[in-house]
């Protein structure tokens, strides 16, 4: 207890709050340009933190991630294109429901659950972590395997395309996945000479190029007038939130929960986190059809996941020192910077640095709803703008990110190669979600399978045998199934009616 009233006292320092305030703002506004992300934000923020004692830089860079994650919604609900990685899993429900007049409901779910989902992520972080982590531990390459597996499992049920043309999308994600030299082997493959292409292909190029550029050619070359959205559509953004809350309790808890979980196991983050949770939404919702045509729930359930991983990708962080995602893994450099070397022993000699860390958590998450609020209603003069101008000036955001990833033309060279590829794909009917769920899980999918293949003498078995790899790959074959088990239930169900009908 008086290690918490230290952490008060710390938190709650003018100073302290001057900085929280100020990467707040600066969070939300990195977040709401497309091609620049919540790790970036992180990234550009360690510089700064060399000036500051320990419990500022470290709320400097919980602060501007989480409202980074959420403030990323904001361009997807009323442009298409997602602010962060994040947000991408939900992008095309928000934007559907913009053109149905249903921007501020869209909005208001994005930022009301998001702190939800925040506030679960660090009380279970609060109270949990050194447990979370210990169960964490013990995944070894087949429990990872089949997280992978899970969450590509959910790649053919994301958006409204047919499965075939899904799984197709999926396929050259992978193909995607697999360029460059970092793979088990280190070989360069499918580099074509090029050293560019050594390191792979990066996920922010791809992603900027597969949204926002293709959306930028579907601009250009529509004939058709300008997008009917009103200003006076966006109006009170918690207004309908408590009823939202009541009706899908269960999925925000789901989404809390899961995003919790996933958050915890090391690489996964909040991309992750927020499509495999957008996918276990459709599957286990009341209205499966709804989803895709804009429809609030995937919303709600994936808005709380990815900002709950947040909390959760820093339980194996504090603990054990292992980064639960990008974000993470810059922070610790910052732990062992300012001499809070993360470990168990962090809660015996400095108890009061990292319960403030906890409570800058919670401070964080409660004051994104007066910034997230202010932010929407800023963002809300982009529709005010005409198309013609602002199309441009997004498309000079997006090559300006693009260069400052690597300081090289080459990321400019693949934002342009990515936005005609995806604008082909999506006018032939293929999704473009799957591809990118590819990229993002392909290289963890191969290195999980052939480090568990060497362990195993390549047998099988452990895949199945090991309690936790078989649970989960119990998990992921009922998801895959589920229609399938679904249809059969209902049509046994139905003959034994009709069966008793006729005998009555």
């Amino acid at each position: 207890m008086d290690a918490y009233l230290l952490a008060l006292k710390l938190v709650f320092d003018p100073y302290v709050l001057m900085v929280i305030t100020a990467s707040a703002l600066y969070g939300l506004v990195v977040g709401c340009i497309p091609g620049l992300t919540a790790t970036m934000a992180t990234a550009l923020l360690v510089p700064v933190t060399f000036f500051m004692p320990p419990v500022p830089a470290i709320a400097a860079i919980v602060t501007a991630s989480a409202m980074a994650i959420f403030s990323g919604d904001i361009p997807g609900a009323l442009l298409r294109i997602p602010g962060t990685p994040a947000s991408a899993a939900y992008t095309d429900e928000a934007y559907a429901m913009t053109l149905k007049g249903q921007a501020g409901l869209a909005l208001g779910a994005g930022l009301m659950f998001s702190v939800i989902g925040g506030l679960f992520g660090t009380v279970v972080m609060m109270t949990s972590a050194p447990l979370l982590a210990e169960v964490a531990l013990k995944f070894s390459s087949f429990e990872y395997f089949w997280m992978v597996v899970l969450g590509l499992s959910g790649a053919v049920f994301i958006g409204s395309a047919s499965i075939t043309k899904a799984v197709m999308s999926l396929m050259l994600g992978l193909l995607i996945a697999c360029v460059g030299m970092e793979n088990p082997a280190g070989l360069p493959r499918f580099t074509f000479g090029n050293n560019e292409l050594a390191s792979g292909i990066s996920l922010i190029p791809m992603m900027v190029g597969m949204f926002a550029v293709s959306e930028i050619l579907r601009y250009a070359v529509d004939t058709a007038p300008e997008m009917k959205t009103k200003v006076a559509q966006v109006g009170n953004v918690f207004k309908g939130m408590w009823e939202l809350t009541k009706r899908y309790k269960w999925g925000v808890l789901r989404g809390s929960a899961f995003g919790t979980v996933i958050g915890i196991q090391p690489g996964s983050g909040a991309d992750m986190a927020s499509w495999m949770s957008y996918a276990m939404s459709k599957r286990f919702s009341k209205e499966p059809e709804k989803f895709g045509t804009g429809h609030v729930e995937g919303i709600i359930e994936s808005g709380a996941a990815n900002n709950s991983s947040l909390a959760g990708a820093w339980i194996p962080a504090v603990v054990f020192g292992i980064p639960g995602d990008s974000i993470t893994a810059i922070a610790i450099g910052v732990l062992y910077m300012k001499g809070m070397n993360p470990g168990p022993t962090i809660f015996v000699n400095n108890p009061q640095d990292i319960y403030a860390v906890f409570l800058v958590f919670v401070l964080a998450n409660l004051i994104m709803l007066p910034f997230g609020w202010a932010m929407i209603k800023a963002a809300r003069k982009v529709l005010q703008i005409s198309r013609s101008i602002l199309m441009p000036t997004i498309l000079l955001f997006c090559i300006v990110g693009a260069f400052a990833i690597n300081n090289s033309v080459f990321g400019v060279v693949l934002i342009l190669c990515f936005g005609l590829l995806a604008f082909v794909l999506e006018e032939n009917g293929f999704p473009t979600a799957p591809a990118i769920l590819g990229v993002v899980l392909g290289q963890m999918l191969e290195e999980n399978f052939v480090t568990s293949m060497i362990k195993s003498d390549y047998s099988i078995a452990p895949f199945f045998s090991r309690p936790i790899a078989g649970s989960l790959a119990a998990l992921t074959f009922l998801i895959l199934f589920w229609p399938l088990l679904s249809w059969a239930w209902r049509h046994r169900r139905g003959a034994r009616r009709l069966a008793e009908g006729t005998a009555g």
